[in-house]
């Protein structure tokens, strides 16, 4: 039976099944909202020094524990290798350094690559798995592997991800990859959980809701947590970061559950298979994707 609450990881690491995320949150706004979540309870924190907001994270931990009496070790950090420090065993190291002093820490929970950068995720990986050693990261894993990249990291690692982070929400499902990880007992978590919100009107996930006496995002968290997930939903609001969390308290039965996966369109938000990159040393999101766009 899975445990709602929390996951343990391959490795023995026990990880919340509910967390923050702060993608596309501006820097100046990201202290107070981590600060907030913490106040609210949360335990997990997703980061990446590509969304170059990790000082005001780092900040924000500082705020939230001061105002909670909380220690770091009630708090489970994710942060993510740029694509631009990828390739070069010294650069992640260093990379990975400076993210710390940014997140004002020493050690972060779970480190991942942040996509699987052409020929350049293998050397990245021993990279990881030395900081994982080190005990720089308690947990290592990936980001957007497919089963392609997958296999041939796992061909050359000496240490296996204990974490696959993919788009995933009722109209992406990665089966195939889905699958495989669930095959080698990788961890699977969802994000964009809630599909950029598009999915918060769609008339089925609100029946449901209405049945459930519950909102449509809680509903979609829901079915996603049944399916063994861990998400990272983002939400600035207080009272929507209540709501999200609020969700061991009800399921969803085989119909419904099927019923939302009917949504599927196997349409991804953003999909990169190769990269351009110029590794600004000021981790700004500079990379491209081979068609040109963000």
């Amino acid at each position: 039976m899975i445990n709602m609450e929390n996951v343990k990881l391959s490795n023995g690491l026990v990880m919340p099944r509910v967390g923050l995320g702060v993608w596309k949150v501006p820097i100046n706004a990201t202290a107070k909202m981590v600060a907030t979540a913490i106040e609210n309870n949360y335990a997990l924190i997703d980061t990446a020094k590509q969304y170059g907001n990790e000082r005001g994270v780092g900040q924000g931990i500082k705020d939230g524990l001061a105002a909670t009496g909380k220690s770091r070790q009630d708090l489970f950090l994710t942060t993510k290798v740029f694509n631009g420090d990828q390739g070069d065993y010294d650069r992640v190291r260093q990379a990975v350094n400076q993210q710390l002093q940014n997140l004002q820490t020493d050690y972060v929970d779970l480190l991942l690559l942040h996509w699987p950068v052409f020929n350049r995720y293998n050397t990245s990986w021993r990279a990881l798995e030395d900081i994982y050693r080190d005990g720089q990261a308690k947990a290592i894993g990936v980001c957007n592997f497919n089963v392609e990249h997958l296999t041939n990291l796992l061909d050359h690692a000496t240490i296996k991800p204990m974490i696959n982070q993919i788009e995933f929400n009722p109209r992406i499902h990665q089966p195939d990859t889905v699958a495989f990880c669930q095959g080698q007992h990788i961890q699977l978590e969802a994000w964009s959980p809630l599909g950029n919100g598009q999915l918060l009107d769609n008339p089925v996930i609100n029946r449901i809701a209405k049945d459930k006496g519950k909102s449509p995002a809680q509903v979609v968290l829901r079915w996603e947590i049944q399916q063994g997930f861990i998400v990272i939903p983002k939400s600035t609001h207080v009272t929507r970061m209540q709501e999200n969390a609020d969700i061991f308290d009800f399921t969803l039965d085989a119909d419904e559950m099927e019923e939302i996966a009917m949504l599927d369109e196997e349409k991804h938000t953003i999909w990169y298979d190769k990269y351009k990159w110029s590794g600004n040393p000021d981790g700004v999101d500079d990379y491209i994707a081979c068609d040109g766009t963000f």
